[in-house]
């Protein structure tokens, strides 16, 4: 199983506190994610952010349902936080969140780490242009919610 890795960064005109506080509400997924995947948080709010934290999701990959259920590994406000996949569809999911304040503003970094079945070939015909695809898409609902 060899390890991926997907990065994103961009920069918000907003403060780090604010910023944070957008990226540490689960429900804004959501929001975030275009609706070709069909994401839905099953986790009811408030959902209480900390290490430990088990958020559920409903998705759909190429048409197929899918359950997704996620962990909070690390909690640092208003630095970042991890949540790590613990049942869904990859074999190895970890979303790193990095923010950090930047010319006036916040820098928001997203680091993947994932492992896929079926290896290079699933991986460059299906997850890396999916991830590339949804990436795209909450970069530009980033940039409307926060401007820049």
């Amino acid at each position: 199983m060899k390890d991926r890795v997907f990065a994103a960064s961009q920069w918000v005109p907003s403060p780090l506190e604010r910023t944070f506080a957008f990226f540490s509400d689960a429900h804004n997924l959501e929001r975030l994610t275009p609706p070709f995947v069909g994401f839905r948080v099953l986790t009811p709010a408030p959902i209480e952010m900390r290490v430990g934290t088990l958020i559920d999701y409903r998705l759909r990959l190429h048409g197929v349902p899918l359950r997704w259920r996620s962990e909070i590994t690390r909690w640092d406000p208003p630095n970042g936080f991890i949540d790590e996949q613990r049942r869904g569809p990859y074999r190895k999911w970890i979303h790193e969140h990095r923010l950090r304040e930047e010319d006036g503003g916040t820098r928001v970094e997203d680091h993947v780490t994932y492992a896929v079945p079926g290896g290079t070939l699933v991986d460059r015909r299906f997850v890396r242009p999916d991830l590339e695809r949804i990436f795209d898409y909450r970069r530009r609902v980033i940039a409307e919610v926060f401007g820049g």
